[in-house]
């Protein structure tokens, strides 16, 4: 993984090198066409956001012919499911928040994956002990009912104005055509060549001619393509009622293992029956206030929104634009450990637990827990949960529980359209290659979601809201994010990558921007700090490297080295219908973003 910049990365060069564009199309490697990289770029008609230049150029395509940001979104996630497969794809799952520029309103849809319905709270117990983590993330026993698909139709037929036939035409082109090997597609193949051996199909597809990708050489899958060519012309009911969910599900039941290999990839429990019951969930977002703005995110089943939520209301009494760079990251590392002890005893799937969550939002409730923060002191982890229905005069008044293991990637876009209509998308098949199991003929990953379930509580005397059950939703950190000002006007929408990490970094790219006052490339690139309710906090080495964390060693705060942390993207309104959309400068390679008509 690369060193992340400097905390203070002029925006200026990146922003000239942007501007210099021309209006017809992003910069491109001339030796092969493919766009070039950028991380910020200002302009009209829309914008876009991804980790990946071919997926950012997928959903300005279908902006400039005319589609709106969730035509767009589309668009992007599925040429992310071709070039970021390790991260996204029709085998997985995800949240889609949305804002209609028209009525000026905020909507959302969890298309989180979902247990079998013959699941229940031992689904990774075996011989009366937990499964190794290990053991259980390569096998059909991790496999969730995929929930992107429905996402995507529930979009387009919501609010898109566009075929699912056509918006995925970008992406079938690329997965035919192919699209060039970076040194991330590399390093990240290479981190899982072991798992993906295991499985006949997976090496096949991924490490061609038994090697690993090249970088620089030309990936190709013409399986994904035909898959997103039968989606677009039967629809999503090829999964959740066709041939192509069957595959699925014979996949899950009898992982195709390679008998050399010795892996025990253990049989899943998915049906056909879990495939047709699956239902994306329109539903209301979080909101909260902050610092006179009004912050939407993502509701339960993912613990983004509430998380974030409750940890800028902990930090709205804070002046953090005055603070020092100490003092401000002190309160925002209390502030997130504070929230994720609630997270963990709290937050679960609302179909199976009652989840207080306009209590977990609220003012007063944050303010009860503000006050457990010291200037000079730090808080000891774990830290006990409060009782957001009943908050206590200064304090917690639970029994402490460890935060739970969740993986750390997924991959995350951004998107705005001409007529002011704005999407923030997190979508995932959990670490980084999901299950390792490729379903054959198909040229798609599958999840292994279902290991964000806690196997066992994290603490026997403290209710853990997060085993697993039929049909229930495993608890998420996604936090796709969007900000309006007082007249219900976008301000700033954010999300990333990243497991757990996902709060975190959604947490500090938001203060930075709104009260640190970084451009948003910069707030974004800035160096991350993650804590997480644990006895250390991560940090990135441009903060682990510098005099800042010995003056916070000197509070009490305590530090591990995470080489990266997240890869966000964002996009920010500006005056007179121009869009600014923005993305990692370094962080996975580098982000890409794009607008459709470049500002000269």
């Amino acid at each position: 993984m690369r060193r992340p910049v400097a905390r203070k990365l002029s925006v200026l060069a990146i922003s000239a090198a942007v501007v210099s564009v021309g209006a017809a199309a992003p910069p491109t490697d001339a030796t092969r066409g493919t766009p070039a990289k950028v991380p910020v770029a200002v302009g009209y008609g829309g914008a876009v956001a991804s980790v990946d230049a071919d997926a950012s150029a997928a959903g300005i395509e279908v902006l400039r012919k005319g589609g709106n940001a969730v035509d767009a979104a589309v668009a992007t996630a599925a040429a992310l499911g071709v070039t970021e497969p390790y991260s996204s794809g029709i085998g997985g799952g995800g949240y889609f928040v949305y804002y209609d520029a028209k009525s000026r309103t905020v909507h959302t849809i969890d298309g989180r994956e979902t247990a079998p319905l013959t699941a229940d709270s031992d689904l990774f117990v075996e011989n009366g002990k937990p499964l190794a983590f290990a053991d259980a993330v390569s096998s059909g026993l991790s496999v969730g009912t995929p929930g992107t698909p429905a996402t995507w139709q529930t979009a387009l037929d919501r609010w898109g104005s566009r075929r699912l036939g056509t918006v995925l035409k970008p992406a079938e082109r690329i997965a035919r055509d192919g699209f060039v090997v970076d040194d991330t597609f590399r390093t990240q193949t290479a981190a899982n060549e072991t798992r993906f051996r295991y499985f006949p199909d997976t090496a096949k597809l991924f490490l061609p001619g038994g090697q690993l990708p090249v970088v620089g050489s030309t990936f190709k899958n013409p399986e994904l393509a035909q898959t997103y060519r039968e989606l677009g012309r039967k629809g999503v009911a090829a999964i959740y009622h066709g041939d192509l969910g069957q595959d699925i599900v014979n996949t899950v039941e009898k992982p195709p293992v390679d008998p050399a290999s010795g892996w025990n990839a253990r049989p899943g429990k998915l049906s056909e029956k879990d495939l047709a019951a699956y239902g994306a969930k329109l539903q209301a977002p979080t909101e909260t206030s902050y610092r006179g703005l009004k912050v939407y995110s993502i509701a339960p089943s993912s613990s983004g929104g509430t998380t974030v939520g409750e940890a800028l209301n902990i930090l709205e009494n804070t002046d953090l634009s005055k603070a020092s760079e100490v003092q401000y990251l002190h309160h925002y590392i209390e502030a997130s450990r504070i929230a994720f002890a609630d997270r963990g005893r709290w937050v679960g799937d609302p179909a199976f637990e009652d989840v207080p969550t306009k209590e977990l939002l609220s003012q007063k409730y944050a303010d009860s827990r503000a006050c457990l923060i010291k200037d000079d002191a730090v808080l000891t982890s774990p830290v006990a949960p409060g009782d957001p229905r009943h908050p206590a005069a200064c304090g917690s008044g639970g029994t402490a529980a460890p935060t739970t293991y969740e993986g750390e990637n997924t991959t995350h876009l951004t998107v705005a359209d001409k007529w002011g209509d704005v999407v923030s998308y997190t979508l995932t098949i959990e670490q980084t290659g999901g299950s390792a199991i490729t379903v054959p003929g198909r040229g798609f990953l599958l999840n292994n979601e279902l290991t964000d379930f806690s196997f066992a509580p994290a603490n026997p005397a403290v209710h853990d809201p997060n085993l697993p059950g039929p049909g229930k939703r495993p608890r998420s950190s996604i936090s796709p994010t969007i900000v309006l000002d007082q007249h219900n006007r976008p301000v700033v929408a954010v999300g990333s990558p990243g497991g757990a990490t996902i709060i975190t970094t959604v947490l500090q790219v938001l203060t930075e921007f709104l009260d640190r006052h970084l451009p948003l490339v910069d707030a974004i690139a800035a160096p991350r700090a993650s804590q997480r309710n644990a006895a250390k906090t991560e940090l990135e080495p441009g903060l682990y490297n510098s005099d800042v964390r010995t003056r916070l060693e000197a509070i009490g705060h305590s530090f591990s080295l995470n080489p990266e942390i997240g890869a966000a993207t964002g996009v920010q309104r500006l005056p007179g219908g121009k869009w600014l959309a923005a993305a990692e400068t370094v962080r996975r390679g580098g982000g890409s973003a794009q607008v459709v008509d470049p500002a000269r």
